[in-house]
């Protein structure tokens, strides 16, 4: 009988080494959509010859993201482990990538040029590049590109120091290619949003802008009107954490047509105050696709700029304030309007801290609750405002796929009703309350 169990543990031991390479693959795939590729396959491969054949499967490293080795506060990398970082990815390039899609560096503070060069070399299908939070990045980065990458469409640059002169000439002779860019805001970078609103980029789809922690550049002047020409195909425009200054505005001429496939524009910022009613509809006029509309922290826009956009079918709506005294009454009235405009279609909606009347806010739960689908909404934040049980009770009762509630600092309502509401069980029982 021990001999037997001793037999039957070793197999259980091995049963690693007896599975078909295929399902060793499949489940690889599993790890590396949660983990990533590095260092997990690197430490597959050195179990045995199987899992070795099975981690170099190259659909595996199709999407590979490399972080920088740690080195001690105050120390130095020695030579030799920086030859060895250098030796390990030239190796994996030319071993490993041979199908790599994606390919992002987080945190190197040198060799950038070094690493995107060898990447570029061995990899045809390069189709993203992401540089987080690099140092470091010269011109040759961006000549690399331009001499090996012509699959290339998304380039993502946030928090990482680059030369612009490098990035713009790339852009001015491969921009017919990128579709993303993605860029924080800093010294140097007006020259890019200006090669960008030139043209160089005509078939761009997503352009994020945002504030590098570490910068002083809050405010950022564009030139929307020339954004406009420059990108006609553009569907997605974030601006995060900065304050957008519009330096030339759409004066009645046909020379532009606006964002006429935009979907989502968002211009999240603590407070704006360049940015009002004239300003967003200078932004907008043409945009009749729009869905998502994210406005958090712009309080010197009303809702009656908001119902005139052109968009007659807005799904997301995030339009919370932050609690100043100062800008709460800025606003008070016609809540209601955007809900009678947008009722059938709403999914999300965020009032968070206005201050609406009573009345208003009845008016505006009524339009929600008497919407065709009224299934459609299914997250509502109205933190901060005046609802009251009667409000509450019209949006809840008609709301079937309502999952999320915010009711915190809710004056008007009992106490233990001044929470998140998570669910729709959850949110149901609320109407026992309110009875």
């Amino acid at each position: 009988m021990d001999s037997e169990a001793g037999v039957q543990g070793h197999m259980d031991h091995r049963w690693g080494l007896s599975l078909p390479e295929e399902v060793l693959v499949y489940i690889f795939q599993m790890v590396v959509i949660q983990e990533g590729a590095v260092p997990f396959l690197c430490r597959m491969a050195r179990v045995c010859h199987l899992w070795n054949a099975a981690a170099s499967a190259p659909s595996l490293w199709r999407r590979v993201s490399v972080g920088y080795c740690w080195i001690e506060p105050g120390k130095t990398q020695l030579p030799k482990t920086e030859m060895r970082i250098k030796d390990t990815l030239h190796w994996l390039a030319e071993n490993r990538f041979s199908q790599l899609r994606d390919f992002s560096l987080c945190h190197w503070e040198k060799n950038v040029d070094y690493a995107v060069e060898v990447v570029s070399q061995s990899c045809p299908h390069l189709r993203s590049l992401t540089l987080s939070c690099c140092e470091g990045v010269t011109e040759k980065t961006f000549q690399s590109l331009g001499a090996n990458s012509r699959s290339l469409e998304v380039i993502d640059v946030q928090y990482s120091e680059f030369q612009a002169e490098g990035l713009v000439a790339f852009l001015e002779t491969h921009g017919s290619q990128i579709r993303q860019i993605i860029f924080s805001h800093g010294p140097g970078n007006d020259s890019l949003l200006a090669a960008i609103s030139r043209g160089c980029c005509p078939d761009l789809e997503f352009l994020a802008i945002n504030s590098n922690p570490t910068s002083e550049y809050l405010y950022l002047p564009i030139c929307i009107q020339g954004l406009q020409n420059g990108c006609p195909k553009l569907k997605t425009f974030w601006i995060l954490d900065v304050i957008l200054m519009p330096t030339v505005m759409r004066n009645g001429s046909d020379s532009t047509t606006g964002f006429p496939l935009l979907e989502e524009l968002c211009m999240g910022a603590t407070y704006s105050p360049f940015m009002d009613d004239e300003n967003l509809r200078d932004i907008l006029f043409g945009s009749t696709k729009l869905r998502v509309l994210n406005l958090r922290g712009y309080s010197c826009i009303t809702p009656f700029g908001l119902a005139a956009l052109p968009c007659v079918e807005l799904e997301c709506l995030f339009w919370g304030q932050d609690f100043n005294l100062n800008t709460r009454a800025s606003f008070n009235e016609g809540l209601h309007m955007l809900t009678e405009k947008w009722s059938g279609t709403l999914r999300e909606l965020d009032i968070t801290n206005h201050q609406s009347s009573e009345e208003d806010l009845q008016m505006a739960m009524g339009y929600l609750a008497q919407a065709t689908n009224a299934d459609s909404l299914c997250s509502l934040h109205l933190s901060g405002t005046r609802i009251t049980p009667p409000a509450l009770r019209l949006v809840i009762g008609q709301s079937t796929a309502l999952s999320y509630l915010n009711l915190s600092s809710c004056r008007h309502l009992p106490r233990e009703l001044q929470r998140v509401h998570r669910g729709q069980e959850d949110i149901r029982q609320l109407l026992d309350h309110l009875d």
